[in-house]
């Protein structure tokens, strides 16, 4: 449970660097409170689509990964943060990414940004 809640933080603040440093990704809210609050929701709802729906998409583009050594990873990324603005569009909150081009640099910031968070961290077995 602590891993899960340290997952959904580091999430919430790679998206909330995303949404600083690219223009085409916003994030809403009258205050700091509810941007938390929706960064949280936003967080959450991405880690749904990365554990759910990523590994489907990667299994039927694997021929394609492997033709392009890998690199597919970053669109596949890029159609994550896609769905996941989506996705928070249908439930109203206050997040929204503009297109792809904003989603491929979000989802390069979101991978940077949580290797950063994931280097800093104590490894799993700590955490216990």
């Amino acid at each position: 449970m602590k891993n899960l809640i340290i997952r959904l933080l580091a999430n919430a603040v790679a998206l909330a660097v995303a949404s600083w440093l690219v223009s085409g990704i916003t994030l809403e809210g009258a205050t700091t409170g509810r941007r938390v609050l929706t960064l949280l929701i936003v967080a959450a709802i991405f880690g749904v689509v990365n554990a759910i729906v990523k590994p489907v998409v990667k299994v039927l583009s694997f021929p394609l990964l492997i033709l392009t050594l890998g690199l597919l990873t970053f669109v596949i990324n890029a159609v994550m943060l896609w769905l996941t603005s989506w996705i928070t569009g249908k439930l109203d909150v206050q997040f929204h990414v503009a297109g792809f081009w904003p989603a491929l640099w979000g989802a390069l910031i979101i991978s940077v940004v949580g290797m950063i968070i994931n280097a800093i961290l104590p490894e799993k077995a700590e955490l216990h």
